[in-house]
């Protein structure tokens, strides 16, 4: 009888603890789906509103400035409120924006939707997984941290596109925001079931930063500004780049001199740097979200413009990647939990095979298919669930619980910019490489060449066979030609940007060798003194 008794509530547990997962979980994916939908339907936004690229850059800007935001702010709503109903919040707010969103073509309208999008998104995460942290034990967390890590990095890494994608091909660009609402429902309902654990009470909470949160919205606003629109205005060649550049960094500087003087009263705490393995987890996790980021942009664009595939196809690629990818958080989950692997041992692994798949990717070419690119998208799927499980476990594992929501905050917001500043640096590099390949190409081809000639003549009969005129072939056949030097110096871009991915990682190992023995020496001189 006492056993039976014993039992029930341990079921009850149990079965909260477990809608509690389940709806911080659903509660990322709605950020998932709605983070991502401008990587694939930009060209259906644009011709519904009739959006030139300047105004729908601001969809971007607005997103990603504002989710930055909704880090920082996090730490201080659950501090002020439980986290549960801070995530159920966001997660309606974030299914009522999209809801609208579907509903309108409106430009100015849509930018607004999308800043309630971003902040929602940035909240939602960042409590999702304080929540987590903070209502299990630490002995738990790395299964936890790795079915929220299938909800936050793998579903905007592979589900999203895929989904997205087929969405298209098949309906409109608005069926995507739609499918966030029951999503964002279920969330929030499953979140309002679920009875909340014990857990620690937090300190009285600081009144709120408006000088850090006015500082924070200059910096992001400014920064992303210039990191979305950079390559396009040529970076500092364009006055309105520059200042941007300029405002946003001195006002990022201001943020954390100010964030330095308030002594963990402000939106963040920053004496966690002090933490020796949270500091070398967020250098890691920087150069990370620019190989995530910055991977996850070049595949699909890759076939897509220079492989010809549907936006369907082109989703469904990284598809068996985010099936590796879970595999991996899995298996890291098991040894570290049941095994006591320590994170810091699957570190190295994550960014070998990383560095392998891009170097793989770096030979393909226009004849190249799905099948001849999955064992890299394969590699770096099961590369990347090793490595965001280890640096997340290596992050927090040790954080007191006032400082986990803090120390979230700037982990994501970490990742984040490395992952605009990935992305922003390889399409500088493709379109580079682009125009230098066409030159050089271009300089190879000499005029009443054998070579030349021979191409020439055989499109222009080949034009002529098909019902042309002679003098209408031959002009056809100069333009067929262009077309492929233009395709040839776009995969060798490409492949230069794959091969720039893996470079990083080869750049930044000492650096982070580097930097984990000096935090180790500096750790011990502390400790001694």
């Amino acid at each position: 009888m006492n056993l039976a008794v014993a039992a029930a509530p341990a079921r009850a547990r149990s079965a909260t603890g477990s809608l509690l997962v389940a709806g911080i979980v659903l509660a990322a994916l709605t950020e998932a789906v709605a983070g991502t939908v401008l990587s694939l339907g930009r060209m259906d936004i644009m011709g519904e509103t009739h959006a030139t690229p300047d105004e729908f850059a601001w969809l971007d800007v607005g997103y990603v400035s504002m989710k930055l935001i909704g880090f920082l702010l996090a730490p201080w709503l659950i501090a002020w409120l439980r986290a549960r109903d801070v995530i159920a919040g966001a997660a309606l707010m974030m299914g009522v924006a999209c809801l609208f969103a579907a509903a309108t073509a409106r430009l100015d309208l849509l930018i607004a939707l999308r800043c309630l999008q971003g902040v929602s998104g940035g909240v939602l995460l960042i409590a999702g997984q304080a929540l987590l942290f903070l209502a299990f034990p630490r002995s738990r967390q790395p299964l936890l941290q790795a079915l929220f890590a299938m909800g936050s990095v793998v579903a905007p890494a592979t589900l999203a596109p895929a989904l997205q994608g087929w969405l298209l091909d098949t309906q409109a660009w608005t069926w995507i925001f739609f499918g966030v609402v029951p999503i964002a429902l279920a969330a929030a309902g499953i979140l309002l079931l679920a009875e909340m654990p014990d857990m620690p009470v937090n300190d009285a909470p600081a009144p709120f930063d408006g000088i850090g949160f006015a500082l924070a919205g200059v910096a992001f606003f400014c920064l992303g500004y210039a990191l979305i629109q950079g390559n396009r205005w040529d970076w500092f060649q364009e006055p309105r780049i520059a200042w941007m550049t300029a405002i946003g960094a001195t006002s990022l500087l201001g943020f954390i001199g100010w964030q330095l003087r308030m002594r963990g009263r402000g939106l963040v705490d920053f004496s966690i740097f002090a933490d020796e393995e949270f500091c070398f987890a967020f250098v890691v996790s920087f150069v990370a979200g620019a190989a995530l980021f910055g991977s996850g942009y070049l595949i699909p664009a890759f076939a897509v413009s220079v492989l010809g595939f549907t936006l369907t196809d082109a989703g469904r690629l990284l598809l068996p990647g985010g099936g590796l990818f879970i595999v991996a958080l899995l298996i890291a989950a098991y040894l570290m939990q049941a095994r006591r692997l320590p994170p810091v041992a699957t570190v190295p692994f994550g960014i070998l095979m990383i560095m392998t798949a891009m170097w793989m990717l770096s030979g393909s070419n226009r004849a190249s298919g799905a099948d001849d690119m999955m064992a890299a998208i394969l590699l770096r799927g099961f590369g990347l669930g090793l490595l965001f499980l280890s640096i997340t476990l290596i992050a927090f594992s040790h954080l007191p619980s006032r400082n986990l929501a803090s120390g979230m905050a700037l982990f994501n917001t970490g990742r984040q910019l490395g992952g605009l500043i990935g992305v922003a640096g390889l399409q500088t590099l493709i379109e580079h490489e682009t125009h230098i390949n066409a030159t050089v190409l271009g300089g190879h081809l000499t005029a009443g060449g054998a070579p030349l000639g021979e191409r020439l003549a055989a499109t222009t009969a080949m034009l002529a066979g098909h019902g042309m005129d002679l003098a209408s072939a031959t002009r056809a056949s100069f333009g067929l030609l262009g077309k492929a030097m233009a395709g040839q110096a776009t995969v060798i871009a490409f492949d230069a940007a794959f091969m720039a991915v893996a470079l990083l990682f080869v750049a930044a190992v000492p650096v982070l060798l580097g930097t984990k023995i000096a935090l180790a020496k500096f750790a011990g001189r502390r400790n001694r003194s």
